[in-house]
């Protein structure tokens, strides 16, 4: 393949997971932003605990759509440690979404309903791409090429042996 045809492969690869990322992450920023006017609205609680609450609640929902939907191919063998990690992550993510919000709050005093929700979207936007960065780079990590080709292999071989005793006239 050439360099031309490895980069293109490579960036369709990278789009599919950004694409798949991003649809995780509509489903929790929606689970966040419901569980966050669920509680500002129906509790006693101040605006950034209400909001720490929400994004605990949305990563928990994050993690299962990341693990078994976009990274499903990623390594497996250590879920221990990728979940210590995501965690370790995701609680970064969540004090820069989270710092945005108090800093609007209680730095500026921006703490009606709409400009609450504005600031708790804006930082859940900046830690997005911290948590997209992070989660790649550390917690669901690519297997090595010799490990990620097995399933095909595996896959070919099934195929090969299933085949019928006719000749194929493609290969022919």
């Amino acid at each position: 393949m050439s360099e031309r045809g490895a980069l293109r492969t490579r960036l369709d690869l990278l789009a599919r997971e950004v694409a798949k990322f991003g649809a995780v992450g509509a489903v929790g920023l929606l689970v966040n932003i419901a569980v966050f006017n669920l509680l500002r609205h129906t509790t006693d609680l101040q605006v950034v605990r209400a909001s720490v609450l929400a994004t605990l609640v949305a990563i928990l929902c994050n993690y299962v759509g990341f693990r078994y939907w976009t990274y499903r191919d990623r390594d497996k063998t250590r879920r221990t440690r990728e979940l210590a990690l995501f965690l370790l992550f995701s609680v970064a993510g969540a004090v820069i979404e989270n710092g945005v919000l108090y800093l609007a709050t209680y730095g500026f005093d921006w703490n009606t309903p709409v400009q609450s929700n504005f600031f708790k979207i804006l930082g859940i936007g900046i830690a997005t791409l911290f948590r997209f960065w992070s989660y790649r780079t550390w917690v669901f990590k690519a297997l090595p090429a010799e490990e990620a080709a097995r399933p095909a292999e595996r896959f070919l071989e099934q195929r090969r042996s299933t085949e019928t005793l006719e000749p194929d006239p493609v290969r022919n």
